[in-house]
């Protein structure tokens, strides 16, 4: 009898566990953008758009994984851009050591419309990362990431 409850209780940790991975990624859509950048008003935050077909997203992911690990306080989003599964997703934000960060992924088509809320001059290139200082001037850096330079901009930003 021990032995079925301790089944039945490994059973439920696994399936909770699953739900907890494919759940950590959020969904993102047009008219979300204040909500989501608002808690970071008068704080420095970066957000990253990548995505799971951006050969140079999946290189520097492990990159962006040891940033977070060395600024724990650094306050970072992720949105995934690319129409994929959220499943492929949480894939590579685990294989980059991503897996606690706060991340979203498209719920709706990546448009002009979504794009245009987030930043005018953006056109949908991969990788992009906006940091925004505590006073709310923005930066954007458009390709993969010089990770000195961030550390510099983070550490006189924050």
């Amino acid at each position: 009898m021990k032995k079925f409850f301790l089944l039945i209780s490994l059973i439920c940790i696994f399936i909770q566990s699953g739900f907890a991975q494919s759940n950590s990624i959020k969904g993102y859509q047009r008219g979300d953008w204040k909500a989501i950048t608002k808690p970071y008003a008068s704080q420095a935050v970066i957000i990253h758009f990548w995505g799971v077909t951006c050969a140079p997203c999946a290189r520097e992911m492990p990159q962006w994984g040891k940033f977070i690990a060395q600024n724990k306080n650094a306050k970072i989003i992720f949105i995934q851009v690319d129409d994929v599964s959220p499943d492929s997703a949480s894939k590579m934000m685990s294989s980059g050591g991503l897996t606690a960060a706060n991340a979203y992924t498209l719920a709706s088509p990546f448009d002009d419309a979504l794009r245009y809320e987030i930043d005018p001059k953006w056109r949908g290139e991969t990788p992009m990362t906006l940091l925004i200082d505590k006073n709310g001037k923005v930066t954007r850096k458009t390709g993969t990431m010089d990770f000195n330079k961030l550390k510099q901009w983070y550490l006189v930003s924050a």
